[in-house]
């Protein structure tokens, strides 16, 4: 059974929105696109080359494929890992509006979301990466399809914007097993699905 891994940059208060670009995605009005961009250092392009190298396939949202599949393509330096990994292996696409997708090895998700990513999880293969796609990510959620939650957090807050961590976010526990630093105060975080959740109580002597 493939692993489904969600990889998410988000600010202190849990936004993930546009970290990229001002006009990445304006939805909202948001106004504080390419947040990200001056927190970027070689350690950080180290560990996501090294991420992205593992996948056996990525699962995207629309709009994160359309940001995608006007960029990657133009990278063409077979050194470049990132773009080798996106270019070549399978892209699955969720959208409720896209007829058809170009962009090499993309395979068009129809019909319930939940359905498709539970039998594509049920294929030999690699992990499946998410990357942006902040919509699909909290059906993941919902369904409890995410096996593990690699988030790089960042010390700023925009107080607005699309979170991680939505309203349809299930009760659900996670074990840390990996923590790193960049040069520029960002902590990646990741985190293994473990199960439900255990309550107590504190006595009080």
């Amino acid at each position: 059974m493939r692993k489904l891994v969600v990889g998410a940059f988000t600010t202190l208060d849990g936004v993930m929105q546009a970290p990229g670009g001002p006009d990445e995605d304006r939805d909202g009005d948001f106004q504080h696109g390419g947040w990200l961009v001056p927190y970027f250092d070689p350690k950080f392009v180290e560990i996501m080359t090294e991420w992205t190298k593992c996948a056996g396939g990525f699962l995207l949202g629309r709009k994160t494929y359309e940001i995608f599949a006007d960029s990657w393509p133009k990278s063409t330096d077979p050194a470049d890992e990132i773009a080798v990994a996106l270019n070549t292996r399978p892209k699955f696409v969720v959208s409720r509006t896209l007829k058809e997708v170009n962009w090499n090895n993309s395979i068009l998700l129809k019909g319930d979301v939940a359905q498709a990513v539970t039998k594509l999880k049920a294929q030999e293969g690699g992990e499946i990466q998410v990357h942006g796609s902040s919509h699909l990510i909290q059906t993941l959620l919902k369904h409890d399809l995410v096996d593990t939650l690699r988030i790089w957090q960042f010390a700023v807050t925009l107080g607005t914007g699309k979170r991680l961590f939505g309203e349809g976010t299930i009760p659900r526990s996670f074990r840390l097993v990996d923590t790193q630093l960049n040069t520029t105060g960002g902590v990646l975080h990741v985190y293994e699905r473990v199960g439900g959740l255990k309550y107590g109580e504190v006595e009080v002597s």
